[in-house]
């Protein structure tokens, strides 16, 4: 039996999410935190523009983002992903398994997001280790991975510290960072308001972190599950707004079916 030509399958590349980054497109994510194929799968089906599959603050790992990402892979959804750290071998780990979009939390200054940027790139451009055959370039069967993958990887930067506003222009101006999330909820610690990201010192750094994105000609973007909150930071001009969480609207959901039967 002969096999299928490698054309049968449409290339990933270019990366759509990239393109509407760079193009400042609206564009509408939800964030998945349970670490689950099935519940990722679900909310693959609902036709969000991104979803954030989450390594930082949910017990996901590189064994269990593959399945999710497979789960995806018959979704208009494009997958993102929020590594633990800024670290060059954990990227390298996500990139071979296929994400091609990076959330990089914690980013406070241009040398950490230059790090960011170059661990996502292929020498002479940055400093990612080579597998000739892996999950990204679906094991040898894209002929242009190489040449091309350097320009189709997407790298977002998370300023959420009042060290990463200060430093905000200087993050923006970044080649490679193509956009700027904002952590409204770690601001709001930082600042001495935990749990009260709509207090106005808060809100001025937001102001502050949108005015530097705008110069740098950079897509905002940042996730709240409040959708008068949402509805604003969009018409701030945010890019990329996650407007829910996996777990927050199974627990909602659930605990209002309960009450409907409460006695």
């Amino acid at each position: 039996m002969s096999s299928l030509p490698n054309s049968y399958l449409p290339s990933p590349l270019p990366n759509r999410f990239r393109a509407d980054i760079l193009a400042r497109k609206r564009l509408i994510g939800c964030w998945c935190s349970l670490g689950n194929p099935t519940t990722t799968e679900i909310l693959g089906l609902a036709g969000f523009d991104w979803l954030l599959l989450d390594g930082e603050h949910s017990p996901n790992d590189v064994l269990s983002f593959i399945p999710q990402l497979m789960a995806l892979q018959g979704s208009v959804s494009a997958p993102v992903v929020r590594p633990p750290v800024n670290d060059p071998v954990v990227m390298k780990r996500l990139l071979d398994i296929g994400f091609y979009n990076f959330l990089i939390p914690f980013v406070e200054s241009a040398e950490q997001a230059e790090r960011a940027v170059g661990a996502t790139r292929y020498p002479p451009a940055g400093v990612r280790g080579v597998s000739m055959v892996q999950r990204s370039n679906r094991y040898g069967t894209v002929p242009e991975y190489f040449s091309q993958i350097n320009d189709n990887i997407c790298v977002l930067v998370q300023i959420e510290s009042q060290k990463g506003v200060d430093a905000a222009d200087a993050i923006c101006a970044v080649d490679g960072v193509d956009g700027i999330f904002i952590g409204p909820s770690d601001l709001a610690a930082a600042c001495g308001h935990l749990g009260n990201p709509n207090h106005p010192e808060v809100q001025a750094r937001v102001a502050r972190i949108f005015e530097a994105a705008n110069r740098a000609g950079k897509a905002v973007g940042t996730l709240t599950p409040v959708e008068a909150d949402a509805r604003r930071y969009l018409d701030m001009g945010a890019a990329f707004v996650a407007v829910g969480l996996d777990q927050n609207v199974l627990r909602s959901a659930t605990q209002a079916l309960r009450d409907r039967f409460a006695s």
